[in-house]
């Protein structure tokens, strides 16, 4: 199982960014894929998860509105779109993949089975 997470860097506050998750075949085709932050000293947290069946995507309150999850079948990616960048947002971003069928259990890293490296997204004021 793979998962690498790339597209991270230095912003400047108001722009935007993609990052993107690569994954095997394997799990792109039958794993949700979830994306998740952790700034420094803070715990990681939710950002937004995307279902392998049908158009479910489900987000964190703080990420509606300026994050956007998609996924790419011609390329076996979920990408993770962020507008309006602000220093609040600086964290290392990690994707995930889990086999945990209710959305309602996307939120909570513990119920993840695979993670990615991470990406550093460094918003400077």
């Amino acid at each position: 199982v793979q998962l690498q997470a790339s597209g991270g860097g230095l912003v400047q506050a108001g722009g935007s960014l993609s990052l993107s998750c690569a994954a095997s075949e394997a799990v792109f085709g039958s794993y949700n894929i979830g994306w998740f932050r952790q700034a420094p000293g803070k715990e990681r947290e939710f950002v937004a998860a995307s279902g392998w069946i049908g158009r479910r995507d489900v987000y964190a309150e703080f990420a509606k509105g300026r994050f956007t999850i998609s996924r790419d079948n011609a390329k076996n990616t979920v990408n993770l779109q962020i507008r309006k960048l602000n220093p609040e947002d600086t964290a290392v971003y990690y994707c995930a993949a889990t086999s945990s069928p209710g959305t309602g259990l996307w939120h909570s890293h513990n119920n993840y089975d695979y993670w990615g490296q991470g990406t550093l997204v460094t918003v400077s004021s």
